[in-house]
């Protein structure tokens, strides 16, 4: 099944802080970027830009399937604080298979996110590094993931307005 989704950038935003799970609710989005949103948080000092999938597909043995996930997002975070600068994190909607990779593609370069319950992350700053040059210079993501119950999931983000989002988020939680 394909699910196409539209952009309201107003959605409840989670949020991870130093690689373990830490969920906040914000309403504090600040600006939307076409299909990216801006929020920051003042105590602890954290920004966040943020999108949700254009669309999904889920399949078991190679045929499609209706599934239940929760929030599906992928956003960049900042907390200076805690010496976060551009971490990247995918919520998945639903908990990974132990020991499984996330593939994140982005104009034919591909990279590999760890994962941990229903999150992804990159190995290293560095790689988060790579992962948002490239989100800059594409034109869309696709983040493909199994679940525990062996459901495949193919996320298709755009990347229209990435930029501006993400480079709004570090210039107000710099340093």
């Amino acid at each position: 099944m394909i699910l196409k989704t539209m952009k309201t950038c107003g959605f409840v935003s989670v949020m991870m802080l130093a690689g373990a799970a830490h969920a906040q609710q914000s309403e504090n989005r600040l600006a939307a970027q076409d299909d990216w949103a801006f929020f920051a948080e003042e105590s602890p000092r954290q920004c966040w830009a943020v999108s949700a999938p254009v669309e999904t597909i889920n399949t078991r043995d190679g045929a499609a399937v209706d599934v239940r996930r929760g929030d599906i997002q992928l956003m960049v975070f900042y907390q200076p604080d805690s010496q976060i600068s551009g971490q990247i994190n995918f919520a998945g909607g639903y908990p990974f298979a132990d020991g499984s990779v996330v593939t994140m593609n982005i104009g034919g370069t591909s990279f590999e996110l760890f994962t941990a319950d229903d999150r992804a992350w990159a190995a290293s700053a560095e790689d988060d590094a790579r992962i948002i040059a490239a989100m800059k210079r594409g034109a869309d993501a696709t983040l493909v993931g199994r679940s525990g119950r062996g459901t495949q999931t193919s996320d298709k983000f755009s990347l229209i307005g990435f930029t501006a989002a993400v480079d709004r988020a570090a210039s107000v939680c710099s340093g």
